[in-house]
Formats: structure tokens, C-alpha cells, sequence
């Protein structure tokens, strides 16, 4: 009834509306729905009749508490999540992406499993790399050597009904895997390798292993990644740890600066040797021609010698004699066919002195020039002969 109605207000002297014919009215419109029949009941003292609810009310509060019982078995499924069906417990299938529906509790239920989630699990450390857990990240290297490794490794889920059913906790079968593999895998690496050389090959075979692990438990987990955080040795020991490195780091430096020393070196003393050897082999092919010079020019004097043996001796002495004295700054004077009246080459006397100068200089030179070829590790040229010299001169 509205508020516009002109009997509004005219009824049961001008008071609100019957709420009995209210009831009523309700009540026999639910009957003539679902067939039920409302019974009546006569009041005590009065003549009208109250509406009792029987049969159909309780019909319809049947009805919608079944209803309602149907939709809460109604569920949405996102992208990145699978349900998993348990009939009484038991697992009866895995649903994809969308809006699904099953058989509402208790006969059915629904696990909703995140597939794409990446979780995080952590051995050595809790949240900070200085909390250390000892019990986990102290390791043995093959090297009998004790390390301290923390490190954090990634995995999401690939089935999820092996997820639910074959992992009690699943975050400490991940840590448990993952600190055996680790442990399997240090325990056969020297520890140079574990801390320095190969971290990135210690974490690769370590999340393989780990891997292994977990398909042979069945555990519908994929390892995603293997994170060293720290690896270093214990605190304990840090400080001759870091005197042991330092040491190593300085005997490979000298290592280095005498390789460099070396390859400066030893290349120019192969040059120098190389040019040594060529000028031993000139200087070789040189006496040898020279003598071969010699004994030929000595054949054809004897040749000669034996046709005229006095005038080849006396030409042989004179040769000598003029060989030798043009080498000194002597002047010989014959005072018994001589005359009175001496001449001197001075100009000739002259030139004789600067010569000498000038071999005197040029032995000065030749000393201090071997002075510093001794002095680099070179060996200096030797020298000719004077005979050698002089039969050159011939």
C-alpha cells in the first residue's frame, strides 16, 4: 500500500496497516507457490485467526538453504593458479584458469594453488647475510679446508597435486635438498675454486643436483636458481685467510714483473747472440781467406825461392826491413858514406806522429767500447793480428 492511497490511514481508526493481514497475505502467496497449505489456528478470547507456518515454510527454508549450499561450490580459478578437486580427501582432478564448480563441502573441497609465485628459501642465513646459521653454512672442501657459504635458492611449482600430497613442508625440503647438494658439491672442489675461481659452476651443479632431488620426491617443484650470497672462510681464521691471499696475490705479481723482465731480456740477448754468431762467422770466413791468401802467396815465394834463392832471400829482407821501419818515427843515419850535411823528412816525421796519435786514440776507444760491451753481456769483436794486419798491408 503507498503512501498516495486514499484508504491509507482510514483503516483500524486511522492507524498503521494489520501486520496479522500482512502475514497472511505473504503466507498465502507462498502456498499457492510451492503448494503448501497454510493452517489455521483459532486465537484464544478472539474471533480472528493468526497465520501458523508448517509445512511450507519450512519446504522453502529447505530449498534455500540448499541453494545456497550449491553456490558456495562455485570458484574462480585465476591464470596463474590450478585447483586441485578433493572428493572426501581424495584427490580427484586439477582444474584450469576460469570459473569452476564443484561438489560444495563436505563431500568436495578446493586447494587453490599459486603456480607462477616464485618462493624463496634461504641456507646459511635468516633475512640478513650477518645471521648467520652456522649449522647450515659451514661446509668441508676436498682440500680438508672449512668454508662459510650463504646462499638463497628460488623454485615455483610445476604440479600442483604433487605439490599438496608429497610435501609435508615443502620450504624445508627445499632447504634440506638444497644444503646436500651443496654439500655434495664443495666437498669435492678445493676451496680456491669454491671461493674465487668457480662460484658460478658451484652454484650451476648444485642447483642441477638439487633438482635431481626433488623429481625423485616427486615433489611437483622446479628450482629456478641457486644465489651465492657470501662465501668466505670462517671468521675465525679471516685474518690469516686474508695474509695467505695477500702473500699469493704478491708472489704472482713478482711472477709477473720477472716475466716481463724476461721477455724484455731474453730477446735482445738472442739478438745480440745472433749478431755475435754472424760476426764470429765473418770474422771465421775472413781468416781463413786470408790464410788461405797466405799459404798461396807463400807457394808462389818458394816457387821463386827455388829458381833464385839469394836475390828472393835479400828482396824477402828488404821487404821486412821497409815493413818495419815505416812503422817507427826513428830516423837512421849512415855517418860513414854520409856527408855533412844531414837531411830530415820532418814532413814525414810529422805525419808519422799524428799517425800514431790517432792509433792511440783509436785504441782508447776500442777499450772503452769493450769496457761496455762487457758491462751489457755482449762480447766484443776480437781484434786482428798484427801479422794479420801486416800481411794485408802486403
Amino acid at each position: 500500500m503507498g503512501l498516495n492511497d486514499p484508504q491509507w490511514g482510514n483503516r483500524n481508526g486511522g492507524g498503521p496497516p494489520d501486520l496479522e493481514e500482512v502475514l497472511r497475505k505473504l503466507n498465502a502467496r507462498i502456498s499457492s507457490l510451492f503448494g503448501g497449505i497454510g493452517r489455521r489456528q483459532k486465537t484464544a478470547g478472539g474471533g480472528g485467526q493468526a497465520p501458523q507456518f508448517k509445512g511450507g515454510s519450512l519446504g522453502l527454508l529447505v530449498i534455500i538453504g540448499l541453494l545456497i549450499w550449491l553456490a558456495s561450490g562455485f570458484y574462480i580459478v585465476d591464470a596463474s593458479q590450478r585447483g586441485v578437486v578433493l572428493r572426501f580427501g581424495k584427490y580427484l582432478e586439477a582444474t584450469q584458469p576460469g570459473p569452476r564448480w564443484h561438489l560444495p563441502f563436505p563431500i568436495e573441497t578446493v586447494e587453490v594453488v599459486n603456480l607462477s609465485q616464485v618462493r624463496t628459501v634461504e641456507v646459511g642465513y635468516r633475512d640478513n647475510v650477518r645471521n648467520k646459521m652456522l649449522k647450515e653454512s659451514l661446509m668441508l672442501t676436498d682440500d680438508e679446508n672449512i668454508v662459510d657459504i650463504q646462499f638463497a635458492v628460488q623454485y615455483f611449482l610445476k604440479d600442483p597435486a604433487e605439490y599438496l600430497f608429497n610435501n609435508r613442508m615443502p620450504d624445508e625440503s627445499v632447504r634440506q635438498a638444497a644444503e646436500t647438494a651443496i654439500r655434495e658439491v664443495v666437498g669435492k672442489s678445493k676451496m680456491d675454486y669454491v671461493l674465487y675461481e668457480g662460484r658460478e659452476q658451484v652454484a650451476a651443479a648444485a642447483t642441477k643436483l638439487m633438482q635431481d632431488i626433488m623429481d625423485r620426491y616427486k615433489s611437483g617443484i622446479v628450482i629456478s636458481k641457486l644465489t651465492m650470497q657470501n662465501a668466505q672462510p670462517p671468521e675465525q681464521v679471516q685474518a690469516a685467510f686474508d695474509d695467505a691471499v695477500k702473500a699469493g696475490q704478491d708472489r704472482e705479481r713478482q711472477k709477473n714483473e720477472g716475466q716481463a723482465y724476461a721477455n724484455d731480456v731474453i730477446p735482445r740477448a738472442s739478438g745480440t747472440a745472433a749478431r755475435l754468431m754472424q760476426e764470429a762467422d765473418g770474422y771465421k770466413q775472413s781468416v781463413i781467406a786470408n790464410a788461405e791468401g797466405d799459404a798461396s802467396r807463400f807457394k808462389q815465394i818458394l816457387v821463386e825461392y827455388e829458381k833464385a834463392p839469394a836475390v828472393t832471400r835479400e828482396r824477402m829482407f828488404l821487404d821486412m826491413q821497409q815493413q818495419v821501419l815505416s812503422n817507427v818515427s826513428k830516423v837512421l843515419v849512415d855517418q860513414k858514406n854520409g856527408n855533412s850535411l844531414l837531411y830530415l823528412p820532418l814532413d814525414k816525421l810529422i805525419e808519422s806522429t799524428r799517425a800514431s796519435t790517432t792509433a792511440e786514440a783509436a785504441a782508447t776507444a776500442a777499450a772503452s767500447a769493450a769496457a761496455t760491451a762487457s758491462e751489457n753481456g755482449t762480447t766484443p769483436r776480437p781484434r786482428e793480428s798484427g801479422l794479420t794486419r801486416d800481411r794485408e798491408t802486403r
